[in-house]
C-alpha cells in the first residue's frame, strides 16, 4: 500500500544577500514527507536545515533569494503563492515549534490568552469557546492545574513548561505538518526526553507529519522514521532511521555518529576536524572533502551525485562509485553500532 505524500520539496535553493556577498544557504535540496511520519533533518549549525524549514513555513528573512526549486503542498508551490494565501496555511495547516520558547511567547501576555489568540485568529472561535479549547490543549500537553496556570505569564513557567505552551499554540488549529526546529536544545536532558515523548505521543494520536530539525542524531534516534543528513546546504545522505544509524555510508554521517557521546565507551570522544566551508564561496567539489580523511582526488573537483544503496537509502559520496576503493566505516563507529544492535536485541528478549 502506497503511503500518502503530504509535502514534496524539489531542488530547493535559497541564498541570502549580505554585506560580504551572497550566502548559498540551501543548494538543490530534495525530499518528500509522508502522512504520519517523522522526518529528521540533521546537521551541524549552518548546514541549511533551519533555512529549509523556514522556507516551508514561509518565514525567510527579507534578504533571502529563492534561487530555484519548489515546495509542493496540496498541489500548490509554496514558494510562489501570495503572502495572504500563505498566511492562511501558516499556523493552521503547517505549524512550527522554535528552539527558544521565550522568543516564541509574548513575555507580557498571559499564556492562556496567547493560545486563545491563535484559536480566534485562525478558527474564528468565540472567546469562551477558544478559552475552553485552550484549557483542553494545556491539559493535552501536560500542563498541571491548567485552569489556574491559564492566567500565568511565561516567566512563571520553567523552560520545559514554556515549550509545552508553545506546542499547545502550534497544535491549536489541527495542523497537518508540525515543524520542530531544535525544540529541545535549551532544555536539560530529563526535560528534553519529556518533550520528545510528548511530540511523539501527539504525532501518533493526531497522525501528524513531523519534520524534526536537530544537530544531534542522538535526539531523534528513537522517534524518527526517516533521516536526512545535511552538510553545506545539501542533503548528503538519507534513508530510514535504521539505515542511517546501523548502515551509514557517507563519511559525514560516520563523523556525526562517531561524535555522539557514548557512556558505555571508554574511548576518547571523537570530534570532527576542521570547520564547515564558507558558503559565500562553496567548494567546487564535495563540500566535506577538506574535513574527510577518506576523500578522493575527484572530491576536490566534482560534486558527487546521489548513489542509490537501496530503494530507501541514498548517499552523495564518490566512495560509492563502482571504481572507488573499498573503505570501511571507522572502527570507533563499528564498535558503537555493534553495541547499539546488541542493546536492541537484548531489549527484545
Amino acid at each position: 500500500m502506497d503511503r500518502e505524500k503530504i509535502l514534496e520539496v524539489k531542488e530547493l535553493s535559497v541564498s541570502f544577500k549580505t554585506l560580504h556577498g551572497t550566502v548559498k544557504a540551501v543548494r538543490k535540496v530534495t525530499f518528500d514527507l509522508y502522512k504520519g511520519e517523522t522526518l529528521a533533518i540533521v546537521g551541524e549549525s549552518g548546514s541549511g536545515k533551519s533555512v529549509t524549514s523556514r522556507a516551508i513555513i514561509g518565514i525567510l528573512a527579507g534578504n533571502s533569494i529563492h534561487e530555484g526549486g519548489s515546495i509542493i503542498f496540496e498541489g500548490n508551490d509554496l514558494m510562489l503563492i501570495p503572502e495572504d494565501e500563505f498566511h492562511k496555511l501558516r499556523g493552521s495547516r503547517i505549524a512550527m515549534i522554535f528552539q527558544d520558547p521565550m522568543s516564541s511567547l509574548n513575555p507580557i501576555m498571559k499564556v492562556g490568552k496567547q493560545i486563545v489568540e491563535a484559536l480566534v485568529l485562525k478558527l474564528g472561535l468565540s472567546k469562551q469557546a477558544a478559552k475552553d479549547r485552550a484549557l483542553e490543549l494545556m491539559n493535552e500537553v501536560g500542563i498541571d492545574r491548567a485552569e489556574q496556570r491559564y492566567f500565568a505569564y511565561p516567566f512563571q513557567f520553567s523552560g520545559g513548561m514554556r515549550q509545552r505552551i508553545v506546542i499547545a499554540i502550534a497544535l491549536a488549529n489541527d495542523a497537518d505538518i508540525l515543524i520542530c526546529d531544535e525544540p529541545t536544545t535549551a532544555l536539560d536532558v530529563t526535560i528534553q526526553a519529556q518533550i520528545l515523548e510528548l511530540i511523539n505521543k501527539i504525532k501518533k494520536e493526531r497522525n501528524l507529519s513531523v519534520i524534526f530539525i536537530t544537530h544531534d542524531l542522538g535526539v531523534v534516534a528513537n522517534m524518527s522514521d526517516r533521516v536526512a543528513v545535511m552538510y553545506a546546504g545539501k542533503i548528503v545522505e538519507y534513508g530510514t532511521a535504521d539505515e542511517i544509524f546501523y548502515e551509514p555510508r557517507h563519511p559525514y554521517t560516520w563523523a556525526l555518529l562517531s561524535s555522539m557521546p557514548d557512556l558505555e565507551s571508554k574511548e576518547m570522544l571523537f570530534s570532527i576536524p576542521g570547520t564547515p566551508p564558507d558558503m559565500h564561496h562553496p567548494p567546487v567539489g564535495d563540500a566535506f572533502a577538506a574535513r574527510n580523511k577518506y576523500a578522493l582526488a575527484i572530491d576536490f573537483e566534482e560534486q558527487p551525485p546521489m548513489f542509490k544503496i537501496s530503494d530507501t537509502h541514498y548517499a552523495s559520496s564518490w566512495l560509492l562509485h563502482e571504481y572507488a576503493p573499498k573503505v570501511k566505516m571507522p572502527d570507533i563507529l563499528s564498535r558503537r553500532i555493534a553495541r547499539m544492535q546488541k542493546k536492541v536485541k537484548d531489549a527484545k528478549k
